[in-house]
């Protein structure tokens, strides 16, 4: 018996490369639609997949004959290991993951592009589109008959043999480094709008004005709008239509090939500013006078507002203007209509006046700007995996665990982008970002446990929590996603953590950081920082307790509280809530109060906590232990419980 392993990718800078959602879901779906197809080539040739458990149904659609709900979102890994017999060829697979894509490619070439490019500029464009679909996925595989060698994937890797080709002229807006498809040398305005124009007038939304864009980033735009063109077609039909484009390509023969049919896919993922708009929306929903619900919508026809939303999902939205009996057209709007700041930045004011009046004439305060991306990643499961024994356990809790995250997050309001082995990506409105990361650690670890595998029953994981304002590049927070799961959340805390970060429209404004054991309730239902916001916010109108006038002055505080070097404290962590204390009792409306001294140490110190530095030790169960010795403390913890009390909005002391 033999062992194969394989991965495609590259999976950060295909996925997180993204101008709008839509993107950003697209290259996650597309990824795991061709692990998918490399699965059913393993499979053509009597190979067993044998990590991760392989989702059926959703390979069954793959093969055409799949049945109930059909996959929106991505499921599979781009990594699998499996069982194969001695007569297995792997360049097969290499092969139909290419076919597949490369038919992909072409029908959105024939659909959207062949008859929208002109003559004279018909072959420089298909030239570009043939070289960087043919060059741009990068396929490892290794084949073994060593069972327990689960590092050899990445000995292989490291051996780069695959290399983006040279990409001249005018770059691509979505791919970085990519060349977009008029081939035109250097930037010109009217010769870039005289080949785009006639395409965006094709695709409509899909493509904005001014917008150029490489093959990769545009398969990824229009695809799920051919996707279901894919039904129905024959190994022979597809060799003779990648032959069409691809003459040097080598048609195979073998009886091997796999058959590749497609779906329908709903296109409507929630954009970044919807998302940002939900827990509002669903607010005046709910205590808004119906008849200012009719002026909105009616101000939004006048407005000629897009129902661009149609199709997004957003369950707690569909409940409520259910529960409420309000006209669904309203959850349908562009989620950017919804900001007072969006449209007075249009260029027709009095086609944005009525949509701006009567937003202002409603009694809940404005949506706040910012929405969550939420990053999770087991803990250290590669290591645990190279035992043999608890590869199917491992296997088995994964297969429970990603079945249940698409309940989660729907029931948090929240879009999931993809939920695949131990990794979950989703989209989500701001106020509901933690309680969706801790019920998916919940879960995780119960899917865990259950396997009563002693070796993998206490495995963790951990997060990363993204808030990001609607005018900052989704690109660059799904970027730092990744770089805040790993480097903070994994490495400075050491794994079964959650990190945070928030993006202001002048950049990084707050990052915050702690293992899981530090920053729970005594419930494990919330982050103690939320249960300080809540408390905050319930004192807030009054200037009592955590005041406004308290948190501008703690930076200044912290400073003299740190020492000025590693290791040499200049208060003793009594001392320091003590200090801090008495500002307490001076801030706001507190002397009024006659707050004493233990009670406002007793209110501190939670607080106090949650901005020291914890570093998690695995061998370690005592928390007090966890501290970083210099004994620190940052402020960022007490900018996160302004921010989440503000919900990101910035208010006058």
């Amino acid at each position: 018996m033999h062992y194969f392993h394989f991965t495609i990718g590259p999976v950060q800078s295909f996925v997180a490369q993204a101008r709008r959602t839509r993107d950003f879901w697209a290259g996650s779906f597309l990824l795991s639609w061709l692990a998918g197809v490399a699965m059913v080539s393993v499979e053509k040739q009597k190979g067993k997949i044998k990590f991760p458990a392989v989702d059926e149904n959703y390979l069954a659609w793959i093969k055409g004959n799949g049945s109930g709900e059909k996959p929106r979102q991505g499921g599979i890994p781009n990594r699998f290991q499996a069982e194969v017999e001695a007569n297995f060829k792997p360049e097969l697979v290499v092969e139909n993951v290419n076919q597949a894509w490369k038919e992909l490619a072409d029908l959105v070439w024939d659909k959207d592009l062949k008859n929208q490019i002109k003559p004279e500029k018909q072959a420089i464009s298909r030239e570009i589109w043939d070289r960087q679909i043919e060059s741009f996925w990068e396929m490892n595989w290794v084949l073994t008959d060593d069972k327990t060698a689960s590092d050899l994937l990445d000995r292989r890797k490291n051996w780069r043999n695959h290399f983006a080709p040279d990409e001249p002229g005018v770059k691509c807006m979505m791919m970085v480094g990519w060349q977009e498809l008029s081939g035109e040398p250097k930037p010109n305005r009217e010769k870039l709008a005289a080949f785009w124009e006639p395409i965006q007038k094709k695709v409509g939304l899909d493509l904005k004005e001014s917008e150029h864009l490489c093959a990769i980033a545009f398969v990824k735009r229009r695809f799920a709008i051919h996707f279901n063109d894919l039904n129905n077609i024959n190994d022979n039909k597809l060799q003779k239509s990648i032959l069409r484009y691809h003459p040097h390509f080598k048609k195979s023969s073998d009886k091997n090939a796999v058959q590749i049919k497609g779906w329908t896919l709903e296109t409507g993922i929630p954009s970044i500013s919807y998302m940002a708009a939900v827990h509002w929306l669903e607010t005046i929903i709910k205590k808004e006078e119906r008849a200012k619900l009719d002026l909105l919508l009616e101000a939004a026809k006048k407005a000629k507002i897009d129902e661009s939303e149609k199709q997004s999902d957003i369950a707690c939205l569909k409940h409520a203007c259910e529960k409420f009996n309000v006209n669904k057209k309203l959850i349908a709007l562009d989620g950017s209509a919804f900001f007072i700041s969006e449209l007075e930045n249009q260029s027709d004011k009095n086609l944005s006046a009525p949509m701006i009046t009567a937003l202002k004439n409603l009694e809940t305060k404005p949506p706040s700007p910012f929405y969550a991306i939420l990053m999770m990643d087991g803990d250290s499961l590669g290591s645990k995996m190279s035992i043999p024994e608890n590869q199917k356990p491992i296997s088995d809790a994964l297969k429970d665990f990603t079945g249940s995250v698409s309940q989660i997050v729907s029931q948090q309001c929240g879009f999931l982008v993809y939920a695949g082995g131990d990794d979950v990506l989703a989209i989500l409105p701001l106020e509901r970002a933690f309680a969706c990361a801790i019920q998916i650690r919940e879960c995780y670890q119960k899917c865990f446990q259950a396997t009563k595998n002693k070796d993998i029953a206490n495995s963790t994981i951990s997060a990363a929590v993204e808030f990001a304002h609607i005018k900052m590049p989704l690109t660059k927070i799904l970027r730092d996603a990744h770089q805040l799961l790993v480097n903070v959340a994994k490495e400075d805390c050491g794994r079964d953590a959650i990190a945070v970060r928030v993006w202001k429209p002048g950049g990084r404004a707050i990052k915050w950081a702690m293992p899981w054991e530090c920053a729970l309730n005594e419930k494990r239902d919330r982050l103690i920082l939320e249960e300080i916001a809540k408390d905050f916010s319930k004192k807030e109108e009054k200037e009592t307790g955590f005041s406004n006038k308290f948190f501008y002055k703690i930076r200044e505080q912290f400073e003299l509280l740190n020492p000025a070097q590693d290791g040499i404290k200049i208060l003793d962590e009594p001392q320091q809530c003590t200090l801090l204390a008495t500002d307490y009792i001076g801030a706001g409306n507190n002397t009024k109060l006659k707050i004493d001294l233990e009670t406002a140490k007793t209110e501190i110190e939670p607080l106090l906590n949650q901005c020291r530095k914890y570093k998690r030790d695995a061998d370690e169960p005592n928390k007090e232990k966890w501290k970083e010795p210099s004994g620190r403390i940052e402020v960022d913890g007490a900018l996160l419980v302004r921010f989440l009390v503000g919900k990101g909005v910035e208010k006058d002391d």
